[in-house]
């Protein structure tokens, strides 16, 4: 079996695992402790930026001004509320197959996430990654999504060309930083995002999870050998 594409880049939240609303409700929870209310759907379309620019982004439209500490405040504020909600959050379908297959297969793969490390291994664990996958977290970017950084990065961890890898995200902040990295945008439905907001952001393909991509990597790259006899 061989593969085109060089590597696979993964997003986390939404991606691999099922957690965007968790991350919804724990940034509600977040704000509401400063007297900010904001409605879910509101919160939802900023999911997948780094803290900061999602911060920025939601009390932008509330018309609030807020200093650098509190912005940490409300990141801390996220990080706790989220962590009290880290147990329900499960493997989408396929997540461990699909990476499983990619592993089998010699195709390099990494994941490269928004979120810090000390937040984003709470739900690593879940995924059983072997130790020798690069994990890009925004503690080692100078930018989170939706600059390229992170892929970028883990292109490089893994010591392959950005502009041969396939970019796995749910969200169009994931398909923007596919795009300015020059690397191919693949969508999945799983963060709630619809097909054509993911298209539109540069999504090559839209698939509805983790499964539902493994059983389309031909379409993405994946070659499988042709039967003789």
């Amino acid at each position: 079996m061989t593969s085109s594409a060089s590597a696979f880049l993964f997003d986390l939240d939404g991606t691999l695992v099922d957690s965007v609303y968790e991350h919804v409700l724990a940034w509600r929870e977040a704000l509401e402790s400063c007297g900010i209310e904001l409605a879910v759907w509101r919160i939802h379309r900023r999911i997948g930026m780094s803290g900061g620019l999602l911060v920025n982004a939601l009390l932008r439209e509330t018309g609030r001004e807020v200093s650098a500490e509190q912005v940490k405040q409300l990141q801390q504020s996220h990080a706790k509320a989220y962590t009290r909600q880290v147990a329900e959050v499960r493997p989408l379908p396929g997540a461990k197959d699909l990476l499983k297959f990619l592993t089998q297969a010699g195709v390099p793969w990494a994941i490269a996430t928004s979120g810090r490390m000390d937040f984003a291994k709470k739900t690593l664990q879940i995924l059983d990654i072997p130790p020798e996958v690069p994990i890009i977290t925004r503690d080692q970017v100078q930018h989170a999504k939706p600059d390229p950084d992170l892929f970028v990065t883990a292109a490089e961890r893994l010591g392959v060309d950005i502009e041969k890898s396939v970019v796995v995200g749910d969200s169009v902040w994931d398909l923007l930083a596919a795009r300015r990295a020059r690397a191919l945008g693949v969508g999945l439905l799983s963060g709630g995002y619809g097909e054509d907001e993911l298209e539109r952001a540069g999504a090559y393909r839209v698939y509805q999870d983790p499964l539902d991509l493994l059983h389309h990597l031909d379409e993405v790259g994946v070659r499988y050998p042709i039967a003789r006899g």
